[in-house]
């Protein structure tokens, strides 16, 4: 296992490889993001991390950006490149499914994203 020196860490994304994201793109969007963060020599200040099912299947594929908070709905590799390359603009609306707004995870009405159940049983 590996063991990365993350000083100098500005963003950290975490990129869903469950079976759902997977079957929408999951690889691919992941090595997307993982050449654009390459090709803008950000491998300093931007972490990735592949997760299991963040939860959100009808969104897939997930990529969650910290410290924003923010959840995007990744439709193509294209999108994570543009994550990547725009994620301090808020250009992306449209693909932001949740993020946090006055301390509160809400949903973003741009996205029409389901609201989801609740997690209280």
């Amino acid at each position: 296992m590996t063991t990365w020196n993350l000083k100098g860490t500005k963003s950290h994304l975490f990129i869903c490889n469950g079976s759902s994201c997977m079957r929408k793109g999951g690889e691919e969007v992941t090595q997307a993001v993982r050449d654009e963060i390459g090709l803008l020599g950000l491998d300093e200040e931007v972490h990735t991390t592949r997760t299991r099912c963040n939860g959100r299947c009808k969104d897939a594929c997930v990529v969650i950006a910290y410290p924003e908070g923010t959840w995007y709905r990744v439709d193509s590799p294209e999108i994570g490149r543009q994550i990547v390359r725009d994620m301090h603009e808020p250009i992306l609306e449209t693909h932001k499914v949740y993020q946090f707004v006055n301390g509160e995870m809400s949903p973003n009405p741009a996205a029409s994203a389901l609201v989801g159940i609740s997690k209280k049983k």
